[in-house]
């Protein structure tokens, strides 16, 4: 693809990010997104993490099939979840459901690690390989349950879910750490799911907040 057409579409792509917040601030709270989570949403080529004969499609603004059933999900999501997390250099982060390694991607720019299970052992093996191939050395990915986390790395200063369970997973919430916060849609496959920004107080407290409708494919048990 011209070099020139993808950075336009770039280009335009960020701006529609930017109206979508501002358009949905009353709902998320948030009238603009940080500069270090649109920066990241610049720099990460979205094209790398989509079949080159559908690399046309990686600057619109909605989620994209990557097969197995799976997506890469809406840039302006990929952006809200992101910044709703408050991340900080120094944060360890723990992502359910790597797909593409898109989202990875977006957040290893921004923080010191990030741990990514994903449930589907070809796309955990493809995500991992072309995380290491475009230098994302802080990116580590591995094929288990998301359900179960990745307990031998806990605890997270953040975790972001990017798949539905239907109701909040356990496991995770145990391995969030006190003063942390969880991005996770919530919903039963084929009905109506919410997205929630949890956070964990000093005495291991979890407040859950709704932050808006969403549609995301179901977060299912290990596949081979």
């Amino acid at each position: 693809m011209d070099p020139d057409k993808l950075e336009k579409n770039r280009q335009r792509l960020l701006q529609e990010i930017e109206v979508d917040a501002f358009e949905t601030r009353k709902r998320t709270g948030r009238r603009k997104f940080s500069d270090k989570v649109m920066s990241a949403m610049a720099n990460v080529p979205r094209h790398k993490f989509m079949a080159p004969d559908e690399a046309r499609f990686a600057y619109i603004n909605r989620p994209q099939s990557i097969g197995h059933g799976q997506t890469i999900s809406q840039p302006y999501i990929v952006a809200l979840m992101t910044d709703l997390l408050d991340l900080t250099p120094k944060d360890r982060v723990l992502e359910i459901g790597t797909g593409s390694g898109y989202q990875t991607a977006v957040l290893s720019s921004i923080v010191a690690e990030v741990y990514s299970v994903e449930t589907i052992a070809p796309l955990a093996d493809a995500a991992g390989l072309r995380l290491k191939n475009l230098g994302y050395e802080n990116a580590h990915v591995r094929h288990a349950d998301g359900y179960e986390g990745w307990p031998e790395e806990a605890l997270f200063d953040a975790i972001i879910v990017t798949a539905a369970p239907p109701r909040f997973p356990e496991a995770l919430t145990q391995q969030l750490a006190n003063g942390g916060r969880m991005i996770v849609p919530v919903g039963r496959p084929h009905e109506p799911q919410t997205l929630y920004l949890c956070s964990k107080n000093d005495d291991g407290e979890l407040t859950k907040k709704k932050v808006l409708p969403v549609a995301f494919v179901p977060m299912v048990e290990s596949l081979k």
